[in-house]
Formats: structure tokens, sequence, C-alpha cells
């Protein structure tokens, strides 16, 4: 019984052993001579300012040349009405 005991021990670590050897993880490789992927940013073609008026500050909107990064700092023209003197550009920021 003891040899019947002692086998079934043997059989069941040396089981265990070949199962928790097949398990390693595998290294993933990246070659040196390829290059990372470009990371793409979020881009928008309008800025978004203030323009001050006589009932107090409103929200303006005006179109970019181009796509700009979103979030940076841009200056709107704002419109001259006949009755006012001209207007610096209004600060704002760039959205979608």
């Amino acid at each position: 019984m003891r040899r019947f005991v002692r086998a079934s021990l043997a059989s069941a670590a040396l089981f265990v052993t070949a199962l928790t050897g097949l398990a390693s993880a595998q290294p993933y490789y990246v070659p040196d001579d390829e290059p990372p992927p470009p990371r793409r940013r979020a881009v928008g073609y309008n800025c978004e300012a203030i323009q001050r008026g006589f009932t107090g500050p409103h929200p303006y909107s005006c179109p970019l040349a181009g796509p700009r990064p979103l979030g940076m700092r841009c200056f709107c023209d704002l419109p001259i009405a006949p009755f006012s003197p001209p207007q610096p550009p209004a600060p704002g920021r760039v959205v979608p």
C-alpha cells in the first residue's frame, strides 16, 4: 500500500511540475529599427472667445485657417459695429 501512495504522490508532483513549467510567460519582442506609431492629437477648426458687449460678455466663435490642437490659445477678430471703436482680437481656445 505504501508503494501505491508513494507512486501516486510522485506522479501528482510530476504532473503539477509539468503543468506549471508549460505556463511560462513569453516576452513581447519589438524590433529596434521599427519606430513606434505616431500619436494623433485631437484637432479643432474653430476658436471660441468671449466678446465684450453693452450687456456683458457674450460667447463668440470664429473659424481658423487650418487645424490646431484642441485647447490651444487662439484669437478672434471681432466684427466692428459702425458706431463702436475698433476692438482688439479676443483671446479664446480651440474647439472642435
